[in-house]
């Protein structure tokens, strides 16, 4: 269904229309949540928080951009508030550490490849080590590089969903990049 077609069957209340956009859709939403988040549970219930959103202010779509960029933007909000609130109420939870095991399973299931147990422990931890780097960015660089090389958006994309320039975007895509290199080159000395 086009974006068009999907909007105006979800503001008449076809179910249909509103199935097809949580199917067309569902998988950007979700890999981008996963993206901040790095935890599947979590992700999924950001999803849903996205689509309810999307669902109860369908109305308010003002259509200067596409459905998508507009799903973007509502999926970083809700990621972004989601770690903030994390992080306002981390001191009531001990430090666990099973988010990144089971990101494996994503890892294995889109790739469709065997991983041997030992390469399992090195990937989750250097998937544990690598998100908490980018975790630590300023927010416009952690969106910027996010959309860009986890989602794979193009720079004239992520101006559209960020509300920036495309040279704006390739200034924080490129400090990202150098704090992150920085970041990982002191870990490893």
């Amino acid at each position: 269904m086009e974006d068009k077609e999907l909007l105006n069957g979800i503001i008449e209340g076809k179910k249909e229309a509103s199935y097809a956009m949580v199917h067309q859709y569902s998988g950007m939403v979700f890999r981008l949540a996963m993206s901040f988040v790095n935890n599947r549970e979590d992700a999924e219930d950001i999803s849903q928080e996205v689509f309810m959103d999307a669902f109860a202010n369908i109305s308010r779509f003002r259509h200067t951009s596409s459905l998508s960029t507009w799903l973007y933007r509502i999926s970083i909000n809700k990621s972004i508030n989601f770690n903030k609130k994390k992080k306002q109420y981390a001191f009531l939870q001990p430090f666990v550490n099973s988010s990144h095991e089971k990101n494996i399973d994503i890892i294995t299931e889109k790739n469709n490849f065997e991983i041997s147990p030992e390469d399992i422990l090195v990937l989750a931890e250097k998937n544990k080590i690598l998100y908490s780097r980018i975790n630590k960015l300023p927010k416009n660089q952690k969106i910027a590089f996010t959309l860009n090389k986890i989602d794979g958006m193009s720079y004239k994309e992520i101006s559209e969903i960020m509300s920036v320039s495309v040279a704006s975007v390739e200034s924080l895509i490129h400090r990202a990049k150098m704090e992150l290199q920085s970041s990982l080159l002191k870990l490893f000395r």
